[in-house]
């Protein structure tokens, strides 16, 4: 069964008074994510690929280096970036439920010292990538930064909160202003709630 393109869990215009406008949405989802899909659709046609799941295709294709990925992997990797940001974000506020604000603080001193240890890890990377909080394979909590596609699968790592930080995902709203968009998006634009569920 080929892959789709998951609907958003919201409306296109329900983070514009959070910093995500409409516009931004419509070309981030409804075009960057799903010429993903599509074109992992294609990669995959008659491959061993075809018809396993998209977990299995990104980890299957990882190579150790993350310059010179394939072409399914960095689709397949996008495909699952992409469908887990759109979760990890919400209209309205959401407040840190206790569970999270406690592993948090207890892996890294506070909620403020995570989020200045996130947003320099968004902020640091060179090009297009992603930053993460994941949950490590020991049950410690770190804050890590991808390049391109590459994501927490590939290391045995769960994602709980993942920020895309291709030009894409903010020039829009915010111009060349990567600080600001990560900013933006730990206060206003997080579903804790989701994070949270992930643990």
């Amino acid at each position: 069964m080929a892959f789709t393109l998951p609907d958003l869990p919201y409306a296109h215009d329900a983070l514009a008074d959070n910093g995500m406008s409409k516009e931004t949405l419509e070309y981030h989802h409804d075009i960057h994510h799903k010429a993903y899909v599509d074109n992992l659709n294609k990669a995959i046609a008659g491959t061993e690929w075809e018809g396993k799941s998209l977990e299995d295709i990104v980890t299957g294709n990882f190579k150790d280096s993350a310059v010179a990925q394939n072409g399914i992997f960095n689709n397949a990797s996008q495909h699952w970036n992409h469908s887990q940001f759109w979760e990890m974000m919400g209209p309205g506020s959401s407040s840190m439920p206790g569970e999270l604000e406690k592993a948090i603080t207890d892996s890294f001193g506070s909620v403020d010292k995570f989020k200045e240890e996130f947003s320099a890890a968004g902020g640091g990377q060179f090009g297009s990538g992603w930053a993460w909080l994941v949950k490590d394979k020991d049950g410690s909590l770190k804050v890590t930064k991808t390049e391109n596609g590459v994501n927490p699968l590939c290391y045995g790592q769960t994602a709980l909160l993942g920020c895309d930080v291709w030009e894409h995902s903010y020039y829009i709203d915010f111009r060349n202003k990567r600080p600001a968009y990560l900013e933006n998006f730990l206060n206003k634009l997080v579903n804790w709630e989701n994070v949270a569920s992930r643990m």
